[in-house]
């Protein structure tokens, strides 16, 4: 690898392709699906993993302290001891952790401090689509890079850098990339945080599927926790409810008293209930946490199997299917290149079928996203997901 001189000046390359939001972000689909329509839209948990009794629980001892402190404010950048746990569990000192209202805020805060105005931020491509608005806030222009099996290209990269592009930050989901799956190695995440540094921008290590593996673990985040480069985002809402709105950021010490400033003159501080109901669970009972992440791994690994092989005996040679290593998506690719994706669409929600189309999640040209599907399965049962295999060979074999 070779690294260039630090940026001196920030340039706008021609290469720079303008981003775009997906027409109809937001939405489940675009379609009235049928009445008994079979929904893999969302990376939505599976309520059968979530600690609900246990939340209760928690809930009940929180809310017969003296005084009820959890009702009352609290500081910006988190209570304690949620924000210890999160702390020791992440590797770093607790004046670096600061709680956010899920994934996306922590995202935005990172946005608002990091970027100036106009900044050039390189983004993977495709691309978890929110974060294009997200980048809105700071009116910022998106340079696509490409992400393949194995994460977001730095190769790639590293080309465009010495050819004169000078993000101010990268955007990039580092484990069970959404929506391709792709995980970077730990020789990748030290080149990154290299690359980071030499060029002088900042990594948004955007990571809520990181817990949900199914084999082995992804590889260490030490890469990213101990740059003064990266801010590290991850959520509880995959893990224990999207409902709660919970997260967290790693920021470097550089940036901390300024998240927290921004922080404090928007909504001041997350729920203070909320974080005193999920530090009870997780601090109460040390093992709680990582059961309930054990039981969530073997149901979504069983799910991701039962699709990818309901698909292959339904339609067979219809997809390129790779069972992920985790998280919550199949990223199936269509074989025939004369099968027009957005038509297999329409003939899948006639069937019953709604799932989000590739096209949807480009962030620039050259990407081969548009041939692909990204099904969802977390909250989907072996049953309906075997009927949605069915249900797609049918729509498959009505355009052949």
């Amino acid at each position: 690898m070779t690294i260039a001189a630090p940026r001196s000046t920030r340039t706008k390359p021609a290469l720079i392709e303008a981003f775009t939001v997906p027409k109809g972000f937001g939405d489940q689909t675009l379609r009235d699906p049928r009445p008994d329509a079979i929904e893999l839209l969302g990376g939505i948990p599976d309520p059968s993993v979530l600690p609900a009794d246990a939340l209760a629980e928690a809930t009940r001892r929180v809310l017969s302290v003296p005084g009820l402190p959890s009702l009352q404010y609290s500081r910006t950048a988190g209570i304690s001891p949620l924000r210890e746990w999160i702390a020791e569990r992440e590797g770093v000192p607790v004046e670096r952790i600061i709680v956010t209202n899920g994934g996306f805020h922590g995202l935005s805060l990172a946005i608002q401090v990091v970027l100036e105005r106009g900044d050039l931020v390189a983004v993977d491509n495709p691309i978890f689509p929110l974060f294009l608005r997200g980048l809105e806030l700071a009116d910022g222009r998106a340079l696509p890079i490409p992400v393949g099996p194995h994460g977001i290209d730095l190769d790639a990269l590293e080309r465009t850098l010495e050819d004169g592009a000078r993000p101010a930050a990268l955007y990039t989901v580092p484990d069970f990339h959404n929506p391709t799956q792709g995980s970077l190695s730990a020789a990748d995440r030290h080149r990154l945080v290299a690359l980071a540094e030499a060029y002088d921008f900042v990594v948004f290590a955007d990571n809520p599927y990181r817990e949900l593996w199914y084999g082995d673990a992804p590889e260490p985040v030490d890469a990213f926790n101990l740059s003064e480069h990266v801010v590290h985002v991850n959520t509880f809402t995959k893990t224990l409810g999207p409902g709660l709105r919970l997260g967290w950021i790693v920021v470097p010490e550089r940036f901390s008293a300024d998240v927290v400033a921004l922080r404090s003159r928007q909504d001041s501080h997350s729920s203070t209930f909320v974080q005193a109901v999920i530090g009870e669970l997780v601090t109460s009972d040390a093992g709680l946490f990582d059961r309930t992440l054990d039981r969530a791994r073997a149901l979504y690994r069983t799910r991701a199997e039962t699709l990818a092989n309901a698909l292959e005996a339904s339609a067979p040679g219809a997809f390129e299917v790779t069972v992920p290593g985790g998280g919550l998506f199949l990223w199936p690719k269509l074989t025939d290149d004369s099968l027009d994706a957005d038509a297999l669409a329409a003939a899948a929600s006639r069937e019953g079928v709604e799932y989000q189309r590739g096209s949807f999640f480009p962030s620039g040209p050259g990407t081969d996203a548009d041939r692909h599907l990204r099904l969802a399965y977390g909250h989907v049962d072996a049953a309906k997901l075997q009927e949605a295999a069915v249900r797609l060979a049918r729509a498959v074999a009505s355009l052949s």
